[in-house]
């Protein structure tokens, strides 16, 4: 019971970051997109709380955002990301928990999940621009997904890790 409560507190937290963390980037939106804020905390809540609770917040975090604030839109881009996070949220803690505890299996954790929430960010943007008469060619996807993201690429294999392995030193992951 004590773990389920520390969970929901920890995953509210996320959610919070990743709700408020976009603010701190969103001034100039292109750096804004390409640092993707709100994939930290999502990735961090599959760390640390498991799976089903990053896939929560991963799920809500950029619908509530744009009912919110507006950003990101809720068609496509909204609805994309929430299929997206919530992979992100799911990949990262399902595969931090089958893996060794090591600091490898941090980067293994987070490069499957950083790219199998690419792939399902594309499938879904696929799908929803036939859902809308529109084109979703190759080209935007590896815009979106790899030219594009590349400096928050680069950010999350360097931060995430660091901030992983300090909070399994501070012993605040739950298992």
């Amino acid at each position: 019971m004590r773990n389920n409560n520390r969970r929901l507190a920890y995953s509210a937290l996320f959610l919070a970051l990743a709700l408020v963390l976009p603010f701190l980037t969103g001034q100039i939106p292109t750096i804004g997109k390409a640092l993707s804020p709100m994939h930290i905390p999502v990735m961090l809540c599959g760390f640390v709380c498991g799976p089903l609770w990053g896939a929560a917040v991963g799920a809500i975090a950029p619908l509530l955002r744009s009912v919110l604030f507006g950003m990101p839109a809720m068609f496509p881009g909204a609805v994309a990301m929430t299929f997206e996070l919530t992979s992100y949220g799911i990949l990262s803690g399902w595969l931090y928990r089958r893996l060794p505890r090591k600091p490898w299996s941090i980067y293994v954790s987070l490069l499957t999940a950083m790219v199998g929430g690419r792939l399902v960010w594309g499938a879904a943007r696929y799908l929803l621009a036939g859902l809308s008469g529109s084109e979703f060619p190759f080209s935007a996807f590896l815009a979106g997904a790899v030219t594009g993201a590349i400096p928050g690429i680069i950010l999350h294999i360097v931060l995430i890790p660091l901030l992983v392995m300090g909070l399994e030193r501070a012993k605040l992951t739950l298992d």
